[in-house]
């Protein structure tokens, strides 16, 4: 190669080199250093895709923390101490990807980090049950009070379409002497539901089984029976956002009126409430469609910080 081509050569090869290194000094990975920065970016993108967050936070900011410090495995109560942290580039690349999954896949963080939270309770989740959000949460902090006299006054307790399992872990907790059946007619729900009572260690003090409704339960009998079953009506099931298309569809959709499981609660809980015993039941914004269609029943809809009219109580003797 004479002088001048292998210059020439040379040139070209640096040049090459140049631009890919001038290509790596852009985008998201090289630019974005402090869990700030990453915030910051998180939002737009979350603003810009028209996110929908209804998994337990109120907005694309809250989002953006959940999804971030999540991923960072931080204290998802702490933000401020962790700002202006820098973050090394593989932890940027894990980043990246749940970022973009939340954006472009419209998947839920929850199902991105694998787990989901109800107040201080933390439960592993993926696409086979529903991401835990429930009005029940708050209700069991104090026990169902005014309406369950005593906690210790519970020793037998049905969880209905109990999905993970979250809220007979929060039973078991809210009422000590109880033991607790979780119900569930999915297999899959069931085997997630294993992982989070395992998790707390209450193997001895929740039983889970697989039964439509009430057919597997024979002629047992409850304190309390709680449930929230799929309601969603299949006028809603058409505009839900992508967001809830992740989650499995026999958790949420329930015929026409969203009421097909509750019409069955109804229907059969008398038969396995002991005396005094309550059905308490999760409808969300469909008390209109349950009055319509229970006229008769003295339905006692309970208030929540969450929202009012979501849940009613009905004592076995209303039934």
């Amino acid at each position: 190669m004479s002088h001048e081509s292998q210059h020439d050569h040379d040139q070209e090869h640096a040049g090459h080199d140049h631009g890919d290194a001038h290509e790596h000094e852009h985008g998201p990975l090289v630019e974005l250093v402090t869990v700030r920065d990453w915030l910051r970016y998180a939002v737009t993108r979350f603003n810009r895709a028209g996110i929908f967050c209804g998994h337990g936070v109120q907005d694309s900011f809250d989002e953006a923390v959940w999804l971030i410090l999540g991923t960072l495995a931080l204290p998802l109560d702490r933000l401020e101490p962790f700002l202006d942290a820098c973050i090394p580039g593989e932890e940027r690349i894990s980043l990246l990807e749940a970022i973009e999954q939340r954006a472009d896949e419209r998947r839920p963080t929850a199902y991105i980090l694998g787990e989901a939270w109800l107040g201080d309770y933390r439960f592993t989740v993926d696409e086979r049950v529903i991401v835990p959000r429930s009005f029940f949460a708050e209700l069991l902090e104090d026990g169902l009070a005014p309406w369950v006299d005593a906690p210790d006054a519970v020793t037998s307790a049905l969880d209905m379409c109990t999905g993970s399992g979250c809220l007979a872990i929060l039973m078991a907790h809210a009422f000590p002497d109880a033991e607790v059946t979780a119900v569930d007619l999915s297999d899959d729900a069931l085997d997630v539901a294993r992982i989070n009572v395992a998790d707390y260690g209450l193997d001895e003090r929740i039983e889970l089984l697989r039964s439509d409704v009430f057919e597997q339960l024979g002629g047992r009998r409850f304190d309390l029976i709680l449930s929230n079953p799929p309601y969603v009506t299949a006028e809603a099931m058409d505009a839900l956002p992508p967001e809830y298309l992740h989650e499995p569809r026999m958790a949420l959709a329930s015929g026409d009126d969203g009421l097909d499981v509750v019409r069955r609660l109804l229907a059969q809980a008398a038969e396995h409430l002991n005396p005094g015993g309550i059905l308490a039941v999760e409808v969300g914004h469909n008390r209109h469609i349950v009055e319509q269609a229970f006229p008769d029943l003295p339905f006692n809809w309970l208030s929540t910080r969450g929202g009012d009219d979501m849940v009613f109580l009905l004592r076995r003797e209303d039934l």
